[in-house]
C-alpha cells in the first residue's frame, strides 16, 4: 500500500483517502507576478508524479492549484513595466500553462484565479470578524493566531516565543524562511490612489495573499481533502495561515495529510535573480536537453530532499535515462522478431516500481529498479510475446514517470 510522509504528524503513514470515490487534493500554484523557473517547476512536477501514480493505483483524482494573480507583488510589478496587474498574470498564467504541457504535467481539474474568489475571501472574513477572530485596523483586517487552538502546529511553532506585545504584519509576504510572530493580514483596505480593489460589502479594497488559498478552496471543495500539497517554504507562514483561517469557519480539518517538496539548487545556492543564477526550461533546452531529460531530473531526486543542480549532474541523469531509452528500443524491436525463452520480467518490472513508489513515491529507488531489471537480462534470449509484455508494462509505468516513451 501506498505510504506517503505526513508533514502534519511528522512520519510516514499508509495512505487513506477520505473519499473512497475521489481523492480530493489542492496543491499550491505559482505566484504569476513573474515566470515560474525550473525551482517552481520541481515542486508542481512532484504533485504531478503524485496524481499520476494515485491513478496508477486505481483512484480517481480530483485536483485544484490556485494562480495568486493579486498580491503586493504583481501590482508592483505592473507598475514597474508599466503595465496592467491583469495583462502581467494573465501573459504569466499562459506562460505557465504551455510549460506545464511542455513539461508533459496533467492540468489540474481546477485552475482558479485569486481574482475570482474576491466573493468567497470576503464570505470568510465576515464569519472570522462575527467570531472575533479577525478584527479591523486602520482600514485593514487582522487574523489573530492566539484565537485559533494549535496555532502553527503544521510547522511545529514554539508559542512560548510569542511577544507579549501586539504586532500586526501587513504586508502579503515577506523574504525568507522566517515566522512573523503576530496577527497577518487578511484585507488591505483601500488608501487614496489605490488603482486597484473592489467594492464589496466590507467595502473597498481587496484580499490579502493569506486568504487567497482559503477563498479558492472553499470555493471548489465542500470536504475534507485528501490531500494538501506545496513547497517546503510554505511551511513558513503560509500553510499554517491557511489552516487557521478554513478550520475557524469549517466544521472539520482543512486535508487529511501535507505534502511537501524540498528546494532545488544551483551549484550549492539557492537560485535569485540577485545572484544571477535563475534557470528556466528554455535554457535547459538551449544547452543541448530535452523535455524528457529536463523532467526526469526534476523528478528523480526524492522529493523530500534538497536538489542540486550542477552540470555535471544533469549531464549524469540525462544519460542515466538515454541509456534505459536504449535498452526499451532493442526490446521493442524484440516484440516483432522471434520466440525466446526469456520469462517474469515484467512482472518483476510491475512488482520492483509499485514497492518502490509506495516508499513515499521514491522515483530514484524505482528507476533504479526497473534499470537493474532490464539490464540483467539478456535481451537476445527475449522472444517477442515476452518483449512485447515487457513493452506494455513499461508503458503503463511511463503513465507516471512519462520520461521513457
Amino acid at each position: 500500500m501506498l505510504r506517503l510522509f505526513n508533514t502534519l504528524q511528522r512520519k510516514v503513514e499508509t495512505f487513506r483517502p477520505v473519499n473512497k470515490r475521489v481523492v480530493k487534493m489542492f496543491t499550491c500554484g505559482p505566484s504569476v507576478y513573474q515566470r515560474a523557473h525550473i525551482g517552481n517547476f520541481r515542486t508542481y512536477l512532484f504533485e504531478d508524479v503524485l496524481v499520476r501514480y494515485l491513478e496508477y493505483c486505481g483512484f480517481n483524482v480530483q485536483r485544484g492549484m490556485n494562480f495568486t494573480d493579486i498580491e503586493d507583488k504583481s501590482i508592483r510589478e505592473a507598475e514597474k513595466k508599466g503595465t496592467t496587474v491583469k495583462q502581467l498574470t494573465g501573459e504569466n498564467i499562459r506562460t505557465f500553462i504551455q510549460e506545464m504541457k511542455l513539461l508533459r504535467m496533467k492540468i489540474p481539474d481546477y485552475l482558479p484565479r485569486a481574482s475570482e474568489c474576491v466573493e468567497e475571501a470576503v464570505d470568510i472574513i465576515e464569519q472570522l470578524l462575527k467570531r472575533k477572530i479577525a478584527y479591523w485596523h486602520r482600514g485593514n483586517v487582522y487574523f489573530d493566531p492566539l484565537k485559533y487552538p494549535g496555532f502553527g502546529r503544521l510547522y511545529g511553532l514554539d508559542l512560548s516565543k510569542w511577544p507579549s506585545k501586539k504586532r500586526r504584519f501587513h504586508k502579503d509576504t515577506y523574504p525568507g524562511m522566517q515566522w512573523n510572530l503576530g496577527d497577518f493580514v487578511l484585507w488591505h483596505g483601500y488608501k487614496e490612489g489605490d488603482r486597484f480593489y473592489w467594492n464589496t460589502r466590507i467595502g473597498k479594497g481587496r484580499p490579502a495573499w493569506n486568504i487567497q488559498d482559503p477563498s479558492m478552496i472553499i470555493k471548489y471543495f465542500n470536504e475534507i481533502l485528501s490531500i494538501y500539497c506545496g513547497g517546503i517554504d510554505n511551511l513558513y507562514r503560509h500553510h499554517d495561515y491557511t489552516m487557521a483561517i478554513l478550520e475557524s469557519v469549517l466544521a472539520y480539518p482543512v486535508s487529511r495529510y501535507w505534502l511537501h517538496c524540498h528546494h532545488l539548487y544551483i551549484d550549492g545556492h539557492k537560485m535569485s535573480k540577485r545572484k544571477g543564477n535563475v534557470l528556466y526550461t528554455d535554457m535547459l533546452q538551449k544547452e543541448g536537453y530535452n523535455i524528457s531529460e529536463i523532467r526526469f531530473f526534476l523528478i528523480y531526486g526524492h522529493y523530500r530532499e534538497r536538489l542540486n543542480y550542477t552540470r555535471k549532474g544533469m549531464h549524469a541523469t540525462a544519460n542515466e535515462l538515454k541509456w534505459l531509452k536504449y535498452r526499451v528500443n532493442k526490446i521493442s524491436k524484440k516484440a516483432r522478431s522471434a520466440q525466446g525463452t526469456v520469462k517474469g520480467i515484467a512482472q518483476k518490472l510491475r512488482k520492483v516500481f509499485s514497492e518502490r513508489m509506495d516508499d513515499d513515491l521514491n522515483v530514484k529507488g524505482a528507476f533504479e529498479g526497473l534499470r537493474k531489471i532490464i539490464s540483467d537480462f539478456d535481451i537476445s534470449e527475449t522472444g517477442s510475446r515476452e518483449a512485447s509484455d515487457i513493452i506494455r508494462t513499461l508503458k503503463s509505468i511511463d503513465q507516471v514517470l512519462n520520461v521513457i516513451f
